[in-house]
Formats: C-alpha cells, sequence, structure tokens
C-alpha cells in the first residue's frame, strides 16, 4: 500500500470511527458487543476458525471506546485524492478518481440514517439491465456494522468480504445452536466440517447473485412506493414512527415487497432449482420475526418445501405477494397522510398479514 492510499484509508477509517462512536448506542448489548468481536476480527485480521474470547477482545474494546470519547463531535473529514479534496459523501466524484485505481468508495445512510462507510479493492464493475453493480474484496476500512450491500439510486454496491462475514456469524450462532433450523439445513449443503474457510467462500459466491437481486428488488419497491406519493414518502414515515414497532413492521414490509419483485423470483428459477436449494433455506433462515410475523403464509409453504421437496405452495404464494405488500403500502401511506399515529399504524399491518 503506497503512502497516498494509506493516508486515504486512514481518513476513511476515521470516519468510519465517528460514525461507530455516534451510532453504537443504536445496538442492544448483546449485538453491540457480537459487531465489535467481528470488528476486532477483521482488524487483526483473524480467521474464522480461531474462536474469539472476552479476554482477547477486552482491553482492545476498552481503548476503542476511549477513541469514540474523542471523535464523537468532530466532522467528517473531506477525502484528499491526487491532490483533490472531496466531500465525504461524494460518491460519484471519489469513484470516478479511484475506478482507475481498482478501488471503490462508499458513503451512505443506512438504518436511522446512521452513516457507513468503506473503501475496498473493486474486484468488478458490471451492468445489469439499467443498474451498475459494483462488487468488492478485501476491505481497507470500515465501520462496526459493514452492511453488506447498499443501493444508492441505481448504483448497487455489494461488499464480498462483509458479506462473508455476516455470512459467517449467521451460521455460526446457528451451528452452535445445534437445532435443525433453515440455517443448519443451508450448512449441510457445503463441507463446513473440513474446511470452513473453503465453504465459506463457496457460499459467499453462491449467495452474492441473490443479494443483488435484493438490492434490485429495493429500487424497484422505491420506484413503486413513490408513484404512490413522491420519492421521499415511505423514508418520511420511516423518520415520523422511528423506534417504535411502526417502523419495523414498515421495513418488514419494504423487504417483503422489495423480494417479491426479484429474490424469490430468482430462487424458485426452475432451471437451477437444485442448486439453489441451500439458499432458499438460507433465505428463509434469514427472515427476522417481524417478517415472519406479517407472511406466515409464506413461512408455511416453505416448511411444506423442507417436508415435501414441492415448491408449487411457495410459487402460489409468490404469485399474490406483491400485489398484497404494494396494496397494503399505499394502505398505511393514506393512514400517515392523515395524521395516523404509530398505534394506528400497527394496527393495521396486523389486520392485513399474508395470509
Amino acid at each position: 500500500m503506497n503512502s497516498q492510499l494509506e493516508e486515504l484509508v486512514k481518513t476513511v477509517q476515521h470516519n468510519c470511527h465517528i460514525a461507530d462512536a455516534r451510532h453504537a448506542g443504536d445496538y442492544t448489548l448483546c449485538v453491540y458487543l457480537l459487531k465489535m468481536r467481528e470488528m476486532y476480527r477483521w482488524e487483526q485480521g483473524i480467521n474464522f476458525k480461531t474462536m474469539l474470547t472476552t479476554d482477547d477482545v477486552g482491553d482492545w474494546l476498552t481503548h476503542r471506546e476511549g477513541v469514540w470519547d474523542e471523535l464523537e463531535e468532530q466532522e467528517y473529514k473531506p477525502l484528499n485524492i491526487e491532490q483533490q479534496h472531496f466531500k465525504a459523501f461524494d460518491n460519484k466524484a471519489i469513484n470516478a478518481v479511484l475506478g482507475k485505481q481498482n478501488l471503490v468508495y462508499n458513503a451512505g445512510l443506512g438504518i436511522r440514517s446512521r452513516p457507513h462507510f468503506f473503501i475496498a479493492e473493486l474486484e468488478k464493475s458490471i451492468r445489469h439491465d439499467d443498474y451498475t453493480i459494483s462488487i468488492s474484496d478485501k476491505e481497507y476500512a470500515r465501520d462496526m456494522a459493514a452492511p453488506p450491500a447498499m443501493a444508492q439510486g441505481k448504483h448497487i454496491f455489494i461488499r464480498r468480504e462483509s458479506l462473508r462475514r455476516v455470512i459467517w456469524e449467521i451460521l455460526d450462532d446457528a451451528r452452535v445452536s445445534g437445532l435443525d433450523n433453515p440455517l443448519t439445513r443451508a450448512m449441510s449443503f457445503y463441507d463446513f466440517e473440513s474446511d470452513p474457510e473453503v465453504a465459506i467462500n463457496q457460499m459467499t459466491e453462491f449467495e452474492i447473485e441473490h443479494v443483488i437481486q435484493h438490492e434490485i428488488g429495493e429500487v424497484k419497491a422505491g420506484e413503486l412506493l413513490a408513484q404512490i406519493a413522491g420519492d421521499e414518502i415511505w423514508n418520511e414515515m420511516l423518520n415520523n414512527y422511528a423506534r417504535t414497532h411502526a417502523e419495523i413492521m414498515l421495513r418488514a414490509i419494504r423487504d417483503h415487497l422489495a423480494d417479491s419483485i426479484t429474490t424469490l423470483i430468482k430462487l424458485l428459477d426452475d432451471s437451477c432449482i437444485e442448486q439453489n436449494s441451500a439458499s432458499i433455506h438460507f433465505y428463509f433462515g434469514n427472515l427476522t420475526a417481524m417478517r415472519k410475523h406479517l407472511a406466515p403464509k409464506l413461512v408455511d409453504a416453505y416448511q411444506h418445501w423442507n417436508k415435501t421437496g414441492q415448491l408449487d405452495q411457495i410459487q402460489r404464494v409468490l404469485e399474490y405477494s406483491q400485489n398484497h405488500w404494494l396494496g397494503l403500502s399505499r394502505k398505511l401511506i393514506e393512514q400517515y397522510q392523515a395524521g395516523k399515529d404509530a398505534a394506528a399504524i400497527e394496527a393495521l399491518v396486523n389486520d392485513n398479514k399474508l395470509v
């Protein structure tokens, strides 16, 4: 790594620390400690086979929290690249320069407007219909959350290294439980016992396509919602109902809508259904409690497939799910525009599950 890249990475990591300092409190203590454990693993270059203990992470975590105390009130630094200064969120201009160096950068806002930053090696950039998809590999700077995918307009950023870590965390928790569940079923398609590093790489490679499909679905879902009441209406609703049960419901509905447009169609592709079996298990294993609550018919259809190998019930649910989620979204927007509170939103959602 040359000196210019070192300075750039240092600046991006500095901005990551500021974001972490301001938003670490967004997580429950358990989730926070898990994220910091994996942040420690990433910073120290420790492989997935190595078990980490509290003693390993404790001193590092204390020091990191001290760094945050000093940075929390600071502003995000501009990036200096080839003697040009860029604002931290000027992704398009920054990537126009970094792309020539096979690097990719992203600064975006996630849940509750939490900033995310990363800079990484650019593995490849591809066109997919109207979308530009940048897939990164080795990451040089990242925040503690490190979402594996983000869409900004029609530019989708897929982070292979972060996806690999997220998959590992999910599967490791499932493996420790020792129970028969969708995630352990997904793991059974790969040789995690002999070589977990190879297995996680194979699984990540296969899951990237489904992550891409979800992000495309998110963009298309946003376009459909914008046709109802403008580009910003859904985010406005999320902000208005922030930190309520209604917010969690709205996010789950948006995810269901996105997946009904793209992800589930790809997963149920008859031409590669045998190959997709692990991914179907993984998909349902990753459904949040809220998403399961809102779509009991979809969960039942998965259980039917798991027992019989027949996809007919999932396919039937998929036939009407997009219209269901879009119709519910329209009702929710109308309720929001009528000034209804979070309790009214929650009641409407509970009365309109996918059944």
